[in-house]
């Protein structure tokens, strides 16, 4: 392992550490069952964690359970901690859920609502704000895109699905793209010039824009990131997380003010979700995979 990973996992594990026991203190007489809930990596992981813990205060809160949050540095780790029951709950993207489905049975339980209050969300085409040559999509045949992982819906697949069927430049000789780790570097590496333009998930563009990017194009909607369990789990803990989200509404003010302090994803309430719901996803996949596109 090398020295800086060995670092990032020390300061999440003395953060999450901390935070657990400062929360936790007192309940050893009454101790919950613990659940371990994790996310796709939209960030860096302590950023990760900072936007998700308040989250996993609620559902401690709100439900029979204790919930925990374990973080990664990749999409693929959140499969293989849901694969192995090192994890109970996630949130994924529509890629990673269906890559998911394909390896063992999850089942997706909720969707987040956008800010219209629909279960959509959108990936965003980014360029500098000053960048008077890209004002576009079709500006950029022939100029270098940063895109989030290779797993990633709308960081990947959804940028990509567009380039091809909205512009026509999907290609990598019409087109050059880099995948990264996170939708935060990618937005990072446009504003330092790195490349010519990115594509990221709506609310990390929105977050970006007072730094400098604009927007030049966005996609379709894209069915909400799904919360998922694993096929094993109890209908309890089910019920318990679906009345918890469920009963929140963006419209209330006491809601809104505790929502105001989750993540961009998921301060605007919830919807229940099913597998259907998901196959825009599917569509998505083929399509590319028939232009000799590998997803994921």
């Amino acid at each position: 392992m090398s020295f800086k990973r060995a670092l990032f996992l020390f300061l999440i594990t003395f953060i999450l550490a901390g935070q657990q026991a400062q929360s936790h203190a007192g309940d050893n007489k009454h101790p919950k069952k613990v659940i371990y809930f994790s996310a796709i990596t939209l960030y860096h992981p302590i950023v990760m964690y900072q936007r998700y813990q308040p989250l996993m205060n609620y559902l401690t809160e709100h439900t029979p359970y204790r919930f925990e949050l374990k973080l990664s540095q990749d999409y693929r780790d959140i499969i293989k901690f849901l694969k192995k029951n090192e994890v109970h709950v996630a949130v994924l993207g529509g890629v990673t859920y269906l890559e998911a489905k394909k390896q063992f049975n999850v089942i997706p339980i909720l969707k987040p609502l956008g800010h219209d209050g629909k279960p959509y969300y959108r990936s965003v085409f980014i360029a500098k704000a000053d960048n008077a040559k890209i004002n576009s999509i079709s500006d950029l045949k022939g100029k270098s895109v940063a895109f989030a992982s290779k797993l990633s819906t709308s960081g990947n697949l959804a940028p990509l699905y567009h380039l091809y069927t909205r512009a026509g430049i999907g290609n990598k000789d019409r087109i050059r793209y880099v995948n990264f780790k996170y939708h935060d570097s990618v937005a990072r590496e446009v504003l330092r010039g790195n490349y010519d333009a990115g594509a990221v998930i709506d609310s990390v563009a929105n977050r970006f824009k007072s730094r400098g990017l604009k927007t030049i194009d966005v996609t379709e909607p894209i069915p909400g990131l799904p919360i998922v369990v694993r096929g094993d789990a109890s209908p309890e803990l089910i019920s318990a997380i679906k009345k918890a989200l469920l009963s929140l509404d963006y419209n209330n003010n006491e809601h809104r003010r505790l929502m105001e302090k989750w993540d961009e994803e998921f301060r605007y309430g919830f919807a229940e979700a099913t597998d259907d719901d998901y196959k825009p996803i599917r569509m998505m996949i083929g399509y590319l995979r028939e232009k000799g596109v590998r997803i994921p």
